[in-house]
């Protein structure tokens, strides 16, 4: 156990969350950790408009800008001493994402923030989090969001509301 950890990361404060979790259980254990993203790119409907090109301009600014935001995390553990792997998964819902990414991966425990991008808006548990606990086939370590996070996400949700 603990020998290879999953951390789910969608470049918000509240994600990162389960980075101090996740390192302090790799430094004891030796683990290997891998971080892994679902990169959800929005999908435009026009009538008479051709979005293909747009569309495809911003899949691959979206997915660029999460490979460069991963290779940074990942410099900064390696920085620190540890064994760290990135996968990104492009189109499929997070919580699948990271489901699939633990089944293929062989990790044998999920270290993940209890919220993310989405933040307070789920109150307790947020929704990704929810299902990865419900459907994971192996142990998953919530780092809960600190009330510091939780005051920041809600200021920035109703800052862009």
């Amino acid at each position: 156990m603990f020998e290879h950890l999953l951390v789910p990361l969608d470049g918000s404060e509240l994600a990162e969350a389960a980075l101090p979790l996740a390192t302090a259980v790799a430094e004891k254990f030796h683990s290997k950790i891998t971080l892994v993203t679902a990169v959800q790119v929005p999908y435009y409907v026009g009538e008479g408009l051709d979005f293909t090109k747009i569309h495809n301009d911003i899949s691959q600014n979206i997915e660029e800008e999460t490979k460069q935001y991963l290779r940074q995390k990942q410099k900064d553990l390696i920085a620190q001493g540890f064994q760290v792997n990135l996968e990104i998964v492009v189109g499929h819902p997070p919580a699948d994402t990271i489901l699939q990414t633990a089944a293929t991966h062989d990790v044998d425990t999920i270290v993940m923030s209890t919220h993310g991008r989405g933040g307070v808006l789920r109150w307790m548990l947020g929704s990704v989090a929810d299902m990865v606990l419900r459907k994971a086939t192996v142990p998953v370590l919530l780092a809960r969001v600190s009330p510091r996070h939780a005051a920041k996400a809600s200021e920035a949700v109703l800052a862009n509301s």
